[in-house]
C-alpha cells in the first residue's frame, strides 16, 4: 500500500453502513472491510519498519494464528453475506458453524456427550448419535491443529516427528477434558474444562512421568496468547460506552488499586521472596484470572511453576465464588444491577461471570459481562505497566544514575508482543461493530464471527491448561506454597477486592449516577 494511496473507507461519502438501503451496500461493505484491514496492516508495517522488528517469536505466531481464525470468520460471516450470498448458499459459514467444539451434557456415560435427545408428540424421548456434533468437534480441533502446525513450520525444538506426536497428545487430552467437563453435575457446580485439563496433565506427569519427546508440544503460552488475541475481538468499545461511567470506574479504578495494594502486601507484609510470583497472583486475582496471569507472567519473566500456582488458586476460588456469591446476593436481596457489577468486577473468569450473572437474571448477567469486558482491556495496560516496572525498578541497572530511567528497548523486549494483536483486534472489531448498524452487528458479528471465534478461543485455553498440567511437577510446585503465603496473599487480596468493588459499584450506580442505572435494560 503506497504512502499516497487514499483508503476508500476514510472518505465519509463511501462509508458503507450509514444507509443500509443503498443498492450497493454489499460492495461497499466488502470495500470497507478490506480497506480497514489494509489500514491496520499499513500502520503496523510502518511502525515495525521504523522501530524494532519483531522476529518470528511465539508472540508473532500467536498473532499469526489468531489472524487466520479471525479473517476466516470475517470472510464467512460478514464479507460473503455482504456480497449478497444467502445463508443457504454460504457453505463456508455452515462449515464454520459446525466447528463449535462443544459437547452435550451427560451424567454417567461420557459417550453421551456426542448424542442428542428429542421428544415426539407422544412425549417419548429418544437419544441418537449426533453426527453433526462429532463432525464439528473433530473438524474444529483439526483446523486449530493445522493452524498450530503452520505457525510452527520451522519448529526447531527437536525432531519434527516428536513435535507432531507431542502436539497430538496435547490435543487429544484437551478433547478428553472437554468431554469430562460436560458431566452435568460437575458442570453445574462450576467445574469446567480448565479444572479437567490441568488435573489430567498433572496426573499424567506426576504418576507416569512425561517422556522427553512430549515436551516439544507443551506450548501453553502460545495457546493462551492466541486465545487472548481472539478475546481482543470481543472487547467492543460501543458496549463499554453503553454502560457509562459507573462501569468504567468499577473496572478501571478498583482493579489497579487492588493490584498495587496486593503486590505491596505480598512484599512488605508477607515478605514473599519471588516478586514475579507475587505480581502474577496479584494480577490473576485483581484483573481477570488466567488471561492477566499469562500476560503478567510474560512481562515479569515468571516461571511455569509460579504461573501454575496463580492459575490453580484462581480456578479453585472462582469455582467457589461463582456459586457462593449469587447465593449471597439473593439472600441479602441485593439489587440486580449492583449484584451484576459486583460479580463482574471480582470473579476471575469471563465464563464464570456470565454463569453467575445468569443465576441472578438477564440484567445482572449483562452488567456483569460488560464490566468484565471493560476490565479485560486492562490486560494490555497491566502488561505494559509490569514490563515498565520490571525493567526500570526490579531489574534496574545497579548504576544509581540509570536506576529510575526508562529504557525503551528493554521495555519493548519485555512487553508481551501479543498484546499488540489483542489491541488491534479490539480496535478493528469495535469499528466494524459501530459501523455496520445494531442489527447487522448482532446478526453478523456477535452471532456469527464472535460466536465462532469464542468457541475457538475456549478450546485454545483448554490446550493451554493441558500444557500447564503436563509441565507441572508437584515437587517443584510444593516450593511455591511454602508457608502458605500464596494462599494468604490470594485470600487477603480477594477479600479487599470484594469489599472495594462492592463499595465502588454501590457508590457509582446508586449514589452518583442513578439515572444510568435506571436506563439499564
Amino acid at each position: 500500500m503506497g504512502h499516497h494511496r487514499r483508503l476508500f473507507f476514510l472518505q465519509s461519502s463511501n462509508f458503507p453502513f450509514e444507509n443500509q438501503n443503498h443498492n450497493n451496500f454489499p460492495l461497499r461493505t466488502f470495500i470497507f472491510v478490506i480497506n480497514l484491514y489494509g489500514l491496520i496492516f499499513y500502520i503496523a508495517n510502518s511502525i515495525f519498519r521504523k522501530a524494532i522488528i519483531m522476529k518470528w517469536t511465539e508472540d508473532k505466531r500467536a498473532i499469526f494464528s489468531a489472524s487466520i481464525i479471525l479473517l476466516l470468520a470475517l470472510l464467512a460471516f460478514l464479507v460473503i453475506p455482504a456480497m449478497g450470498i444467502g445463508e443457504d448458499r454460504n457453505i463456508l459459514a455452515s462449515f464454520l458453524k459446525s466447528m463449535n467444539v462443544k459437547t452435550a451434557k451427560w451424567e454417567i456415560n461420557p459417550f453421551l456427550a456426542f448424542t442428542s435427545s428429542s421428544t415426539n408428540d407422544l412425549g417419548i424421548t429418544t437419544t441418537a448419535i449426533a453426527w453433526k456434533t462429532i463432525f464439528g468437534f473433530i473438524t474444529g480441533i483439526a483446523f486449530l491443529f493445522v493452524v498450530f502446525l503452520l505457525s510452527h513450520k520451522d519448529e526447531a525444538d527437536g525432531k519434527k516427528s516428536d513435535f507432531l506426536k507431542a502436539s497430538l497428545l496435547v490435543f487429544c487430552l484437551a478433547m478428553v477434558s472437554y468431554i469430562f467437563a460436560s458431566q452435568s453435575n460437575l458442570k453445574d457446580a462450576g467445574f469446567g474444562y480448565p479444572l479437567w485439563a490441568i488435573a489430567l496433565g498433572v496426573f499424567i506427569n506426576n504418576v507416569w512421568g512425561l517422556p522427553s519427546w512430549a515436551e516439544t508440544g507443551l506450548k501453553h503460552e502460545l495457546f493462551i496468547k492466541t486465545g487472548l488475541v481472539l478475546l481482543g475481538a470481543e472487547i467492543l468499545f460501543g458496549k463499554i460506552v453503553a454502560i457509562g461511567i459507573p462501569g468504567i470506574f468499577v473496572a478501571w479504578v478498583v482493579t489497579p488499586i487492588v493490584l498495587v495494594v496486593t503486590f505491596w502486601f505480598g512484599q512488605r507484609i508477607l515478605k514473599i521472596k519471588s516478586k514475579s510470583l507475587n505480581m502474577t497472583i496479584s494480577a490473576d486475582m485483581s484483573v481477570c484470572g488466567v488471561s492477566a496471569a499469562i500476560a503478567t507472567a510474560a512481562a515479569s519473566k515468571a516461571t511455569k511453576e509460579e504461573l501454575t500456582t496463580a492459575v490453580g488458586l484462581s480456578m479453585v476460588f472462582t469455582s467457589i465464588m461463582m456459586v457462593a456469591m449469587p447465593a449471597f446476593i439473593k439472600w441479602v436481596g441485593m439489587p440486580e444491577v449492583l449484584g451484576g457489577a459486583w460479580l463482574g468486577g471480582t470473579l476471575d473468569a469471563t465464563g464464570a461471570v456470565v454463569a453467575a450473572g445468569a443465576f441472578l437474571g438477564e440484567k445482572a448477567m449483562s452488567v456483569a459481562a460488560t464490566i468484565k469486558m471493560i476490565q479485560n482491556i486492562l490486560i494490555g495496560v497491566i502488561a505494559f505497566g509490569v514490563a515498565y516496572y520490571w525493567s526500570t525498578r526490579v531489574e534496574a541497572n545497579t548504576n544509581p544514575d540509570q536506576k529510575n530511567k526508562a529504557n525503551f528497548s528493554e521495555i519493548w523486549l519485555r512487553l508481551p508482543k501479543f498484546i499488540l494483536g489483542f489491541v488491534a483486534a479490539s480496535v478493528v472489531f469495535s469499528i466494524l461493530h459501530a459501523g455496520i448498524g445494531s442489527e447487522n452487528a448482532k446478526n453478523l458479528l456477535e452471532d456469527g464471527v464472535l460466536k465462532y471465534t469464542g468457541h475457538m478461543r475456549e478450546f485454545l485455553f483448554c490446550l493451554a491448561f493441558v500444557s500447564i498440567g503436563l509441565s507441572t511437577n508437584f515437587k517443584v510446585l510444593k516450593q511455591q506454597f511454602s508457608g502458605g503465603k500464596p494462599l494468604i496473599l490470594y485470600v487477603v487480596g480477594q477479600s479487599f477486592n470484594l469489599i472495594l468493588t462492592l463499595l465502588m459499584a454501590w457508590l457509582m450506580f446508586y449514589k452518583l449516577f442513578p439515572e444510568i442505572t435506571a436506563g439499564i435494560q
